[in-house]
């Protein structure tokens, strides 16, 4: 994967886990969900302890495609993303808030977690750069993804985990359809790229 902006984008393996353990470690939501939220349904997410999520993600590691990329800077992970084909995001699969848009094998990326030390540095915009090179690689017609819209107003970063709505147009997105669910009272949209030449939003 390429340097960008003094980054580098790479993906999780066992190798690189104790890396990722240590960014989590730093706080938030990460301590605790371990980047299983979306991965699981709601009721095997609930009866997990932090120890099963992390594990689970840990057994994620050495999955081609794996489960995320890594941001490093100077020999430190300062940020994630969670990526993959949407069917291996249980919770998306199953909602009731945002509707599956049609059946091609389109790729999900969900989550971004970067380092309190590092942020308003363009961490999560190098990630999203390097997750759409990383999912056109392994074949992905289409990514999409489920931002929030904050309409200028500031938001928690526990709230913009997803990330937010500017990010993803600046990288090509379109919104293709709203959905009925929110983060931090912000509405979150659908929003997709096309990965082939044309790279048109949900088109081949």
């Amino acid at each position: 994967m390429p340097v960008v902006a003094g980054l580098q984008i790479l993906p999780l393996t066992p190798e690189r886990w104790d890396d990722l353990a240590a960014l989590f470690k730093e706080g938030g939501d990460p301590r605790w969900c371990w980047c299983m939220y979306l991965r699981l349904r709601a009721k095997d997410f609930a009866a997990n302890t932090v120890a099963q999520n992390r594990d689970a993600l840990r057994a994620l590691a050495g999955n081609d495609p794996a489960p995320g990329l890594l941001a490093y800077r100077g020999g430190r992970v300062v940020g994630w993303v969670s990526l993959g084909p949407r069917a291996g995001f249980e919770r998306i699969k199953r909602s009731r808030v945002i509707p599956k848009l049609d059946d091609r094998p389109v790729w999900s990326i969900v989550c971004f977690a970067v380092s309190e030390a590092a942020r308003g540095e363009g961490v999560a915009r190098a990630l999203l750069r390097g997750a759409i090179d990383y999912a056109r690689e392994r074949g992905a017609p289409a990514v999409e993804a489920y931002p929030v819209d904050t309409r200028g107003q500031r938001i928690g970063s526990g709230a913009a985990y997803t990330g937010t709505l500017p990010m993803f147009l600046a990288a090509g997105f379109q919104v293709v359809r709203m959905t009925d669910s929110v983060s931090g009272g912000a509405p979150r949209p659908i929003v997709r790229r096309g990965l082939s030449e044309n790279r048109q939003p949900g088109g081949d």
